[in-house]
């Protein structure tokens, strides 16, 4: 049975929030690891949790979107945002999927450093999609979220450029140098995908500003 109204516009940004929630605490487990590694397996497993989490979310969001005639914003937009949430909370679980399969050992600074640049930038994104709702009202705040992952994106690429150049300079070992490089790479992409998740968030305020 499809349902109208504006209760249902709501509740598509509540979920959306709900959503970038899990993928803010899936951050703060990866730095958790990266500040101590002997917590690896145990936060491997509550990031395992958290992802079941994030799935159910992004199934409720489609579910919704499937049952929903007069959506809030575009369809697509809903269902983009929905899957984008989503995947941000798998590379999270990627990244630290690779820490614990290679026995990667310590982690440099860099590699901190990109772990808390994300959970700055995941905590932006939540502001902005907190704001979403009333999108006329927050169009500046929203941007200015918006902005600041894309400053945290470029801050990524620098530490990103510079631990690779590190590795290929300074490691001994070249297992070493491929364990770290794939760990570096996928840290790297998910800062980037912080910033896919903006556009998108972007894109819907010229649309509805």
């Amino acid at each position: 049975m499809f349902s109208f109204g504006k209760k249902d516009d709501v509740q598509f940004f509540d979920l959306f929030v709900e959503s970038a929630r899990y993928f803010y605490e899936g951050a703060l487990l990866l730095n958790e690891v990266m500040l101590d590694l002997s917590k690896a397996d145990l936060k491997m497993n509550e990031l395992q949790d958290l992802e079941h989490a994030a799935d159910n979310i992004n199934d409720r969001i489609i579910d919704k979107l499937n049952l929903t005639f007069i959506t809030p914003i575009d369809r697509e937009d809903i269902f983009n945002m929905a899957n984008g949430l989503d995947d941000g909370v798998d590379l999270l679980q990627g990244t630290l999927q690779r820490i614990v399969m290679y026995n990667a050992g310590e982690p440099r600074e860099g590699a901190i450093e990109l772990s808390k640049l994300l959970i700055e930038s995941t905590g932006e994104i939540i502001k902005a999609l907190e704001m979403l709702s009333d999108i006329k009202k927050n169009q500046n705040q929203i941007l200015d979220a918006c902005q600041k992952v894309g400053r945290l994106e470029s801050e990524g690429d620098r530490i990103y450029r510079r631990e690779i150049a590190y590795l290929f300079e300074q490691a001994k070992d070249p297992i070493q140098l491929i364990k770290w490089k794939d760990i570096l790479e996928n840290l790297e992409d998910t800062t980037d995908h912080c910033e896919r998740i903006t556009d998108m968030i972007r894109g819907v305020v010229m649309k509805y500003a």
